[in-house]
């Protein structure tokens, strides 16, 4: 007999075979709601879905086997961890493995914003690049001897700041306290990092703490030639407060890869020449998708197995 598990959301079908050979695979559920789980799943062991999608109480009352809620990502945001506490269900995430993909995607997004590559590539696409002369873009203050500030110094953090470091940028961060052995320039708040930096990035982990902490007074603070990049979660933002600064010249630019209603983006900031907006993708890579997958497995079997899984959510634990 193999052990049943339920699938909240599509996988690949690599993966998707992998689990096939090992468990009874149900789903995926359409919409992730405690009522779309059928009837046949109801046993289900283990629940694999994405931090993003809510995973409460109900939906843990719908699976009333659960012993382990598998996150894809890094991410658990969704997941109502007291709920599952009391329910003795394990909650695991894929921790650092998407980190140095995610890191470098932020950097793109960090030269693309900075840079003004989408207005260049938008005047190309359009053929409106007339002539040669030097004032056909304006000009940028460019990276090297800016400031770098990193909202959230975890492994996705620390990446980004090597990286930025190897940019000739001067470093800082913020965080809910200093890390011993880091030579980076530690700000006590997130608003002080702000009114530090050119360019502020945002790679926090996601929480009821973290909600929309980046708003209008951080924003502000940066400045009209600063730079804002978010990698993190798109809750972290004030997305109307984001949206305002932009079309104001309350900052520069922006480059995000995450937003607060996903797959939503308000029109208004899908019409903003000064923001490079990408679908949820820094961690589309083969590296990081097969990282993720394996520390997804690994879960699966410890749990399986009796024993309890390197990656369980240390609030959980």
């Amino acid at each position: 007999m193999t052990s049943p598990i339920l699938l909240a959301m599509p996988v690949t079908p690599r993966l998707r075979s992998r689990l096939d050979a090992l468990y009874e695979v149900h789903g995926p559920l359409t919409p992730v709601t405690p009522e779309a789980v059928p009837e046949s799943a109801r046993g289900a062991r283990a629940l694999i879905t994405l931090g993003g999608h809510r995973t409460d109480g109900a939906m843990m009352d719908a699976l009333p086997e659960l012993g382990l809620i598998a996150c894809y990502g890094t991410g658990f945001e969704g997941v109502d961890l007291e709920a599952a506490a009391a329910r003795g269900i394990m909650v695991t995430h894929a921790k650092d493995a998407n980190a140095t993909s995610v890191a470098e995607f932020a950097m793109g997004l960090v030269i693309a914003a900075s840079r003004d590559m989408g207005k260049g590539e938008r005047l190309v696409r359009a053929g409106d690049w007339a002539s040669r002369r030097i004032d056909r873009m304006p000009l940028v203050p460019g990276l090297a001897g800016r400031r770098i500030g990193i909202y959230g110094l975890g492994a996705i953090g620390m990446k980004v700041a090597t990286r930025a470091a190897a940019f000739e940028m001067e470093v800082g961060y913020h965080g809910r306290a200093a890390r011993e052995g880091v030579g980076f320039a530690y700000h006590p708040t997130l608003l002080g990092l702000a009114a530090w930096c050119d360019v502020l990035v945002v790679a926090v982990r996601a929480n009821a703490e973290t909600r929309h902490a980046v708003g209008r007074e951080v924003l502000a603070a940066l400045g009209k030639d600063g730079v804002l990049v978010n990698v993190a979660r798109g809750l972290v933002v004030d997305e109307a407060a984001l949206i305002e600064a932009l079309e104001g010249g309350v900052i520069a630019a922006a480059g995000l890869d995450v937003f607060e209603h996903e797959p939503e983006v308000p029109e208004r900031l899908r019409a903003l020449p000064n923001a490079v907006l990408t679908p949820h993708m820094a961690a589309f890579t083969l590296s990081a998708q097969r990282a993720q997958a394996q520390v997804m497995l690994d879960a699966l079997a410890a749990f399986f197995a009796g024993e309890r899984p390197g990656n369980v959510v240390p609030a959980v634990g």
